[in-house]
């Protein structure tokens, strides 16, 4: 089976199951996320109080953490829901957003990164920072190039024993070994906030029905590239470009998934 057809297979498993994602997100990314994930098939919950995090992911079948909108409540109730999500076998994924420009937004990123997540998906700035290295943030966007955090990305992935997705104008996925390159997407979508949060949401949606962590983050970056690149044919600018992509989200069927997906292996 080739990496398209097992990823479609996955987006079918969320169709048919509706995994439930637990989502410890920033404010600005709750809505479209949410939207995203229900037009793909998945079920979503926005849940960051303390006293029910834990709980929560016990009945989840993956979280997604993102640090997006940061304060210490929130990241303590981030700690708690991972440390559930770790004794419980359930798979999770994590945000850095905005790794690099801030000491305190760097070192909660840090911290939750060493928590070994299935998946860190973050631009190229932000896994760069990870590593400790210069990732020039302008806020929480990427200045620089997806190869320059490549080096990074493979020595995170080993060492966290997890895979590093790293997003941009070519997408590059690894788990330190493999290399995966997602071609997807459209220029346009860099004017619509959050979709690189829904990118990792996806992720969750697809660690939630099984699909291993590679082929889950290189499938969310090529679902969302895809439906993407799809509603820019439809939209009139960045406002009908987030409508029609969750409407793509909804309809997208398997012909025109594995006709129009761009995933290689390098």
């Amino acid at each position: 089976m080739s990496l398209q057809d097992e990823v479609w297979a996955g987006v079918a498993l969320v169709r048919q199951r509706a995994p439930l994602v637990h989502n410890i997100t920033n404010y600005v990314a709750m809505d479209v996320t949410a939207n995203a994930l229900l037009a793909l098939g998945a079920s979503p919950a926005m849940v960051h109080a303390e006293a029910e995090v834990a709980d929560f992911v016990a009945i989840s079948q993956a979280l997604v953490v993102n640090i997006g909108t940061l304060s210490p409540a929130w990241v303590q109730a981030m700690h708690l829901a991972v440390d559930a999500a770790v004794a419980s076998g359930k798979p999770w994924v994590l945000d850095p957003v905005g790794a690099g420009a801030t000491a305190y937004r760097t070192g909660v990123a840090r911290e939750l990164a060493a928590r070994h997540p299935a998946v860190v998906r973050g631009n190229a700035s932000e896994v760069l920072a990870l590593s400790g290295g210069e990732g020039r943030t302008r806020g929480v966007d990427s200045v620089d190039p997806t190869e320059a955090a490549l080096v990074s990305a493979r020595e995170l992935a080993r060492g966290w024993r997890c895979v590093v997705a790293v997003s941009g104008a070519t997408d590059l996925v690894t788990d330190g070994t493999r290399l995966l390159k997602v071609r997807n997407g459209h220029e346009m979508m860099t004017r619509v906030t959050a979709l690189g949060c829904t990118v990792t949401a996806v992720t969750g949606a697809l660690l939630g029905v099984g699909l291993a962590p590679l082929l889950a983050a290189a499938g969310a970056l090529a679902v969302v590239g895809l439906c993407g690149e799809r509603a820019v044919e439809r939209a009139d600018g960045p406002g009908s470009l987030r409508m029609h992509l969750i409407d793509e989200l909804y309809t997208l069927d398997g012909a025109t998934f594995l006709a129009g997906v761009s995933i290689t292996e390098v």
